[in-house]
């Protein structure tokens, strides 16, 4: 199991920033991936930005050279610093934890997904 708790949201200005963290507990040892996902209102949950576990970053289009993900493995955290916001970027953010684990049944690496409760984003002027 894998416990995961956001902080840092907030209300902020176009073109502010703000860097959001995921502090994760429990197994973290058998985590392979971590992301950013975000849903704005009467939208799909996207993905932001994800890391591996060695240290390999990716991004959604729309937040390149806007979003940074980072990890600090000795506070078991990860980051998404969000710079040059705008009111599209507004959501709930949420972060996520790919664990992956061998699957007796199947007899095969497999991975399962874990959530925390999201951080709203609100960007306004």
């Amino acid at each position: 199991q894998v416990q995961l708790v956001e902080s840092g949201g907030g209300l902020v200005q176009p073109g502010g920033s703000l860097r959001l963290a995921c502090a994760a507990s429990g197994s973290i040892s058998s985590i392979d991936t971590m992301a950013w996902y975000r849903q704005a209102p009467g939208k799909r949950r996207e993905q932001v930005a994800t890391i591996t576990n060695g240290g390999r970053a990716d991004y959604a289009n729309s937040v390149k050279g806007r979003f940074t993900i980072s990890e600090d493995n000795a506070k078991n955290t990860v980051y998404l610093q969000m710079n040059s916001l705008n009111t599209e970027d507004t959501a709930v953010y949420y972060c996520n934890a790919n664990e992956l684990y061998w699957s007796a049944t199947q007899k095969t690496w497999t991975t399962r997904g874990y959530w925390g409760q999201g951080t709203q984003v609100t960007v306004s002027s």
